[in-house]
Formats: C-alpha cells, structure tokens, sequence
C-alpha cells in the first residue's frame, strides 16, 4: 500500500473507533442515546478537526464522551502517523523507514532529513502551546465555573483552538458567544488559532530567531498571506456587520479553518457570509492542523496570474516559483471548486427548505474543516449528514490526496504532436 492509502485508512480507522466509542451509552448523559449518525458525524468532525456539530456536544456527551471528542480532535490535528511515531519514540524504540516515509507524506515533506527531531518538536510545540493556552482560558473560565469544571473546559478549549477545531463544550450550542468582548479569552484563542494554522515547520523556522528576511521562502509566504487574510478580513467584516473590532479580528481568524464564533453566524448578511465563504475556502497553512486550499496555494496562484498579465516569469520575494508549484496550486484549486460546488449542489437536492447561500457556507465549512453554520446542521437529514461526512474527511486529507488514491498511474513516455487550443 502507498503512504497516501495508509494514511487515509487510519484516519477512517480512529473515525470509526470514535464513532463506536460515542455510542455507548457511558460517553453519554443519563436518558441520552446517541444514534450511530449523528455519532459517526461527531467523530469525523472531531478527527478532521472541523467543529460541526449535530447535537450540542455539552449537552450530550459526559465527561467520558467530551474527553473522547478532545483525543479525537488531538489525533486529528497532529496526524496518526505523527502520534504513531511519538509513541515509537517514548517506548525507546527505532523509528523505521516505514514510519519515516508516512510522516514525510503526512506533513508534505521533501525529504527524509530530520524527521524523527522534526516530530519530537511538534509534540513539545503541541504540549507547549495547549499548556499555556489552557492557563490563561482557566483564568477566564474560573469567573464564571467551579475549579474542576474549569478545568476540564480550558483544557478542551485550548486543544480545540489550538487543533483549529470549533468545538466548545459550554452547551446550548453557545459557542463563545458569552464571551463575545472578553479580550483575554478572545486574544488567547486567536493566538492559538493563528499558530496553530501556520503550521510546524513555519513555528521552527521562526524559533531560530533570525529575522524575516533569512526565513525560508514558504515561511515568508505563509506569513505574508495570513497576515493580509486576517486584516483584510477584520476590515471587511467590520464594514459590512455590525461587529466590534475585536469582533471582527475574531471572526476573521476563526474562519480560517478554527470554526469558533463570538456572533450568531446566521444572523449576519449575505456580505458577511460570503466574507467568511471565501476566507473558509482558503484555509490555513500547509503542515498546519488547519484545512482548506491552504494559503501558499493562493499566493502561487496570485502570483502566477501577475506573471501571466505582465509577461513575466513567476517569481515572487525574489525566488522563482517551480513550475511544479503553480500545476499543483492550479489542481488543488480546481478539485477543491469541483468538491464544494458538488456538494452545494447536492445540499440544495436534499434541503431544498434552506437557501443556496445556506448550502454553500455549510459546505465550505466542512471542505475547510472550519466549524461555523448558520445553525441548518442540526436538522439535516441522514443523507445530508453523510455528504458533510465526506466532504469533511476530503478536506482534512486534501482533494490532490484523495484523488492519488485511485488515479495515479506510471508516467508515459508517449508524447503527441501539439496543437495550440484558443484560451480566453
């Protein structure tokens, strides 16, 4: 089996097992029982750190359940095969080839240098940043919470901030909308977001401490174009919607791929909805635990296009960008449209009660394992929750992945005669 298959068979294996697990009546509360649908959907979500709920998770699940929810999203934001490896390590035994070969395909990695030094530091990355972001949401919890209960609900906040997974286990299906003009609370869950989205390998290569023009070129993109997501988000939301500026900074970094919210998404405008339409579908960063496109693949193909218009070659921060790297972003996109407009479409077949704008942000919410709904996720029916099942799981293993799956065959060496095709 190649990398890819394995990888996409573990993902499914830790779905079910959570499935399974959410079902029995121990993960629930007293008189609750949870149908395998609604708990296959809960652990999907979970592993492919989305946030999309059909029953309140605080509501539903007990402790038990809530700390089974929580792994999920643990295992999920970090990838099986780097868990798989971590727990290699700590039983003081030899990662293998195998192994190596598993994560350099998991986190898109070109080679095989430092691969085992590379998963240590995302396990201590990981403990590091959910530790503090644990502490100061406790500050903030501890008002209004007994000790214990504060407790568990920071810790859960923080791995699900941290993950980008819009989970929260406050009830009522409440998200953080009590705590809509807490700075602390809000400033420490968009720092973990924002990290968290970056990915690992941007994390290590700022850790070095050497200033932004001896980082890599990837890390320079990813920064750049978070950077200018997040203001240019803030800027739009908070001119279409009535939102603070807090407000808005939040919803603009939680719609790339975290799926936490401080306003009722499904009151805001056609504007506002659109606003987080786009910026859901682009995502986070490659390596990250976030989801969508990803913004290196945006920046490519921005750059890509100048090239095109001013007939020069694509370059950018004075690098030339691989061939390579433009037909990859220009797939990516491509399949990634194809997945969201499909499901858009097959949405409006299934709940023809609810409007397209409705049917295409809860799609792109689940494309972009980001969490938000208008609140339409609830009372979709069997066969609708399937379709965001699989969208979801598409979109936390990536459409160029699950496409290798079954697609890829040896290249040809046979070559036709070329004829030019009228484009534009």
């Amino acid at each position: 089996m190649t990398p890819a298959k394995v990888i996409a068979l573990s993902f499914v294996t830790v779905i079910l097992i959570g499935a399974i697990l959410l079902t029995l009546p121990i993960a629930s509360h007293e008189g609750i029982q949870v149908s395998f649908i609604d708990a296959l959907f809960t652990s999907t979500s979970a592993v492919c750190v989305t946030g999309l709920v059909v029953v309140d998770t605080a509501d539903t699940f007990n402790a038990f359940g809530q700390s089974v929810v929580a792994i999920l999203i643990q295992i999920g934001g970090l990838g099986v095969t780097s868990l798989g490896v971590g727990l290699i390590l700590i039983a003081g035994r030899r990662v293998g080839f195998k192994q190596r070969t598993l994560v350099r395909e998991a986190w898109n990695i070109n080679n095989f240098k430092g691969i085992v030094k590379l998963v240590k530091a995302v396990l201590i990355l990981t403990l590091i940043f959910e530790g503090i972001g644990a502490l100061l949401s406790f500050i903030v919890f501890r008002q209004d919470y007994p000790t214990g209960q504060a407790l568990g609900i920071s810790m859960f906040h923080s791995i699900a901030s941290f993950n980008n997974a819009g989970f929260d286990i406050l009830g009522s299906f409440q998200n953080l909308i009590p705590y809509q003009n807490n700075l602390l609370l809000n400033l420490t869950t968009c720092v973990l977001i924002i990290f968290g989205g970056l990915g690992f390998l941007v994390i290590l290569d700022l850790g070095q401490m050497r200033g932004f023009k001896h980082l890599t070129l990837h890390s320079k993109v990813v920064i750049l174009t978070t950077v200018s997501l997040l203001v240019m988000g803030t800027l739009f939301l908070k001119g279409t919607e009535e939102m603070t500026w807090l407000g808005a900074f939040f919803q603009s970094t939680s719609a790339r791929t975290a799926g936490f919210c401080t306003y009722s998404i499904g009151e805001l405008s056609n504007a506002g909805l659109w606003i987080l339409t786009i910026l859901m579908f682009i995502g986070a960063s490659p390596g990250s635990t976030g989801g969508g496109i990803k913004t290196s693949t945006v920046f490519v193909l921005i750059q890509f296009t100048r090239s095109v218009v001013t007939n020069q070659h694509c370059k950018a921060l004075k690098r030339s960008i691989p061939d390579e790297a433009i037909v990859k972003a220009t797939i990516i996109t491509l399949l990634a449209l194809g997945i969201v407009g499909s499901g858009a479409f097959l949405l409006c077949v299934l709940e023809p009660e609810y409007s397209f704008m409705q049917h295409l942000f809860e799609v792109t919410s689940a494309f972009g394992t980001v969490g938000l709904s208008t609140g339409i996720t609830p009372s979709l029916s069997g066969w609708s929750k399937i379709l965001l099942i699989v969208v979801m799981y598409i979109g936390r293993l990536g459409p160029l992945t699950i496409a290798s799956l079954w697609f890829v065959k040896n290249k040809s060496n046979l070559h036709y005669t070329e004829e030019m095709i009228t484009i534009g």
